[in-house]
């Protein structure tokens, strides 16, 4: 199943990832916002507190964080790119809202399907269990596909990128 669509923010493209979780606000809340949960499934370390104004490097880029109110809302801008958290009650669980402004959607389809492969790592920690990386990984290929149709773009640069990643793995 693909989550994301692809959305229009302030004049801007943006992926739109919606959930709903099994699990509170809060539990989801600390696997978003703290390094030694992030670690386990985000797709970048981060050393961050965080709050509003923070700012460090990461993957030679620099991360501001923009909003915060815990547990409902984290928002950073990343290489001048929004992203961001939206957390809420919902039937005995979550809603979670990940929303990441893109500044080209030719890569639309490569970046869904990063972040649908992260959200696959983030259900695993929350059921309590580790999902690697290279597992996570393994349904890109067709993930991507399904999202170079719905985002009706060339697929060919995130299958270059995939066979790159895969080199690396």
């Amino acid at each position: 199943m693909l989550d994301g669509t692809l959305e229009t923010i302030d004049g801007r493209l943006a992926l739109r990832f919606e959930r709903t979780l099994a699990f509170p606000v809060e539990r989801v809340w600390r696997a978003v916002s703290e390094p030694a949960e992030l670690a386990r499934w985000f797709p970048a370390v981060v050393d961050w507190t965080p709050a509003t104004g923070e700012t460090f490097e990461a993957g030679g880029a620099t991360l501001e964080v923009t909003e915060v109110d815990p547990p409902h809302l984290l928002a950073w801008t990343y290489a001048g790119q929004l992203q961001r958290f939206e957390l809420s009650e919902h039937e005995g669980g979550c809603r979670l809202v990940f929303t990441h402004v893109i500044d080209d959607r030719r890569l639309s389809a490569q970046t869904a399907t990063g972040w649908q492969t992260y959200l696959f790592r983030l259900d695993s920690l929350l059921a309590g269990e580790d999902l690697s990386e290279e597992e996570a990984h393994k349904q890109w290929e067709e993930i991507h596909e399904g999202y170079a149709e719905r985002f009706d773009v060339d697929p060919e640069p995130g299958r270059q990128f995939a066979a790159a990643l895969r080199a690396n793995l």
